[in-house]
């Protein structure tokens, strides 16, 4: 019945983890002809894009990843710089790209100096030392001094600029996105770095009032690629950073409701839906296709080696149960002879033959019967054409005396006798067999009456069998798993009980013999119930534990055969098969998705996962106490904003909550992430008054609008007041900071 199910399920769409593609051309370079010394140069330089143009330009004529390489030419022996999308145009070059960032601070300077060098050439700036154009940047929110002293620096002393405007990138796209100069809002900006809520009031951001949390889509990365480690630590292929990215940026998204959707996420209707499946390269060993002939063959010669491994194996078996039987014979007849022998003689020479008295002997004998007993039932049905040719055998010599026989002949009699033996031991054997399926079909008769006649008492009987079995066949599967490990601790206490052994053995001196059977009446092995678990810890191997389990599980399924068909509260789903079916698995759905896993498919071994990562990673700008940040997330800075700031209370909103309640604007490059605006409207509703108009907005192109405020700066008449001249930074220093409503402010007086 599974196996119907799983095969109507349709595959799941497989979407492959491509390798970061390269770079066809170099970054191009502006027409020098349109080159105008006097129009300001707009550089978006964040973290994980450099955007950089003109600020006459609609758009950045220049995007670029913040990547440096300097790599040494081994044929030419000449050190070259690779910087932005030029690293990727060879694959040994990519492998050594660099970062000025660490985090959200530049620790490499002359990485910087080298990408602006860069970004100036591109951009067609004339000028023999210097460069004549008037510049507009961006920097974090609550920048250290330290970083704009070094841009000041860099700027000032190293290109000669005339001037230099400083300013928040969250605020440059609120600006860019708000025709409307002064209008008031509250920024959600979600950058490569971090994340920073921003009230604006008046079209002044208000950064006394502001929040930033330490994490961002490069954090968010990151925790991915942590997770799917902890959840694949033995996968195949090795996987880049750019695969982690391209996860993180074209499946994962914001969870209406994180808790609901974590809840019901491996419920199987919804993981249908959420699970997506990604595979990584790898290289397809195809085996070579045999020929329906070849394949006749090969099934050919399984068969014949499979026969001829079986009757090997009953060679051996009645090898061996021939020498039983000549043993046991042996010793019959020394109780024969020693019957009428007096009781001195009999202990000697049953000293001699390796008994220790009398009592020894015959526990032998005994034990050595139910042995032969055993074996021949297990063979009756493997030996019936032998038996039956065995009954048209001639046994003339049995009952002739040896006085009338010669050497040969007394040798075909000790033959012919114990042929006879066997077959009379195999006759009964058969004989015990009838009686034993005879007493099982009694016993079948007296269970159906019984069921009959109290069906309620029959179910709860079976029913405790089978959870007796069920439980007991867990252990074993237990014990199996743990028989792997060295380490474990059925292993090292079987270990401990087999040294106890040895050292119990060690000096006895007894007389060793050919019995395989312990028959030593001195022995005291038993007396105690311990002993038999030591017993079972080292006697038991694998194959046998295999065997075990095996027929434990024919039990099982006879028993709830016989419930599915009289218990009417006893249905599939009860079934044993039922509980590890893979879709009762909380951990198959999590690591293997809503459909069954083949471990031998090499496809499937180099797939990936990913159900409750998904909303998961972007989640921690909302909760960042799952990433272990002691911080508080965007919905709770927000409401601390909106209803204890700027004359608000809980109950009722100032009317500068108000409007900036009606002027949430989401920025930055982590608001790719989908549904971010979703979960924010879901956030604020939850915590404003009843009623508060909610408005909340999305940048056009959150990469780009910062640099379009900047540009969109660059032609306002409010431009001349942001700006930082090369004659001010002379009289006033690194430390100087103009101040105005899209930058930074003087935190320290």
């Amino acid at each position: 019945m599974t196996n119907t199910r799983d095969s109507s399920l349709q595959p799941l769409p497989v979407y492959p983890l491509e390798e970061p593609p390269l770079s066809n051309e170099p970054e191009p370079f502006d027409d020098p002809s349109n080159y105008d010394p006097e129009t300001p140069i707009a550089i978006d330089f964040g973290s994980y894009e450099v955007r950089a143009g003109f600020g006459s330009q609609e758009e950045p004529s220049h995007v670029f990843p913040t990547k440096i390489v300097r790599y040494k030419e081994r044929k030419i022996q000449k050190a070259l710089t690779f910087i932005g999308n030029d690293c990727s145009l060879d694959n040994a070059v990519r492998s050594h790209s660099r970062s000025p960032f660490d985090g959200s601070l530049i620790t490499n300077w002359e990485y910087v100096e080298d990408m602006l060098a860069y970004t100036f050439h591109h951009l067609g700036v004339q000028g023999e030392d210097r460069v004549s154009n008037p510049i507009i940047l961006t920097e974090k929110m609550a920048a250290l001094q330290a970083q704009r002293s070094n841009w000041y620096q860099l700027l000032f002393e190293c290109y000669g600029v005339p001037q230099v405007t400083f300013g928040i990138d969250g605020l440059f796209s609120f600006y860019a996105n708000n025709p409307q100069g002064k209008a008031s809002g509250l920024i959600i900006n979600s950058g490569h770095e971090d994340t920073s809520v921003i009230p604006v009031v008046q079209g002044r951001g208000i950064l006394s009032e502001a929040k930033r949390i330490d994490w961002g889509g490069n954090h968010s990365i990151g925790y991915l690629k942590s997770l799917l480690s902890l959840k694949y630590p033995y996968f195949p292929a090795k996987l880049n950073d750019y695969h982690f990215q391209s996860m993180y940026q074209d499946h994962c998204y914001f969870a209406n409701n994180y808790e609901e959707e974590v809840s019901s996420m491996f419920k199987l209707d919804v993981l249908e839906k959420k699970d997506v499946v990604l595979e990584a390269p790898f290289t397809e060993v195809i085996q070579p296709q045999k020929t329906e002939e070849e394949l006749r063959i090969q099934s050919e010669k399984r068969r014949e080696t499979g026969k001829r491994l079986q009757e090997q194996a009953k060679q051996r078996r009645l090898e061996k149960l021939r020498q039983k039987e000549e043993e046991y014979q042996y010793y019959i007849n020394i109780r024969e002879e020693l019957r009428d022998q007096p009781k001195r003689q009999v202990l000697i020479t049953l000293q001699n033959a390796g008994f220790e008295d009398e009592r020894d002997f015959e526990d032998y004998i005994t034990n050595l019967e139910k042995v032969l007993k055993r074996s021949r039932i297990l063979d009756v049905d493997d030996d019936e054409q032998d038996d039956s040719n065995s009954q048209e055998s001639k046994f003339d010599l049995v009952d002739v005396p040896d006085e009338e026989l010669n050497d040969e002949q007394k040798k075909e009699k000790r033959k012919q006798r114990l042929l006879k033996a066997n077959l009379e031991a195999r006759q009964k054997a058969k004989e015990e067999k009838l009686q034993m399926q005879k007493a099982e079909e009694e016993a079948k008769e007296r269970d159906r009456q019984w069921r009959e006649q109290d069906l309620q008492g029959w179910i709860k009987d079976k029913r405790a069998k089978l959870a007796k079995l069920i439980k007991s066949r867990k252990d074993k599967l237990k014990l199996k798993e743990e028989m792997k490990d060295r380490k474990s601790q059925a292993t090292q206490r079987r270990m401990k009980n087999l040294a106890s052994l040895a050292e119990d053995n060690i000096g006895v001196g007894k007389r060793s013999r050919q019995a395989t059977i312990d028959n030593d009446p001195m022995d005291t092995f038993g007396a105690n119930d311990d002993d038999w678990m030591i017993y079972n810890d080292i006697s038991i191997t694998p194959e046998a534990l295999d065997e075990s389990i095996e027929e434990e599980y024919r039990d099982i399924v006879e028993l709830e055969k016989a419930l599915l068909e009289f218990d009417p509260s006893f249905t599939e789903e009860d079934t044993l098969d039922a509980q590890y079916d893979w879709r009762n698995s909380i951990l198959h759905l999590f690591l293997r998705g809503p459909r069954p896993h083949n471990s031998e498919d090499v496809h499937q071994q180099h797939q990936l996962h990913l159900n409750i990562e998904r909303i998961r990673a972007p989640e921690i700008i909302f909760q960042p106490s799952m990433g272990g940040l002691d911080q508080a997330g965007v919905a709770e800075l927000a409401e601390d904003l909106l209803t204890k700031k700027f004359g608000s209370v809980p109950s009722k909103l100032s009317q500068t909550s108000l409007d900036m309640a009606s002027n949430v604007f989401i920025s930055g490059g982590n608001a790719k992430i989908p549904n971010l605006r979703q979960r924010i409207v879901n956030e604020f509703t939850e915590f404003l008054p009843v009623g508060t108009p909610l408005n909340v907005n999305c940048a056009k192109d959150v990469s780009k609008d910062a640099w379009r405020g900047m540009a969109k700066l660059s032609r306002s008449d409010y431009y001349k007041d942001t700006y930082v001249t090369k004659k001010e930074y002379e009289e006033f220093g690194t430390e100087y900071i103009k101040e105005h409503n899209l930058g930074n402010v003087q935190y320290v007086d």
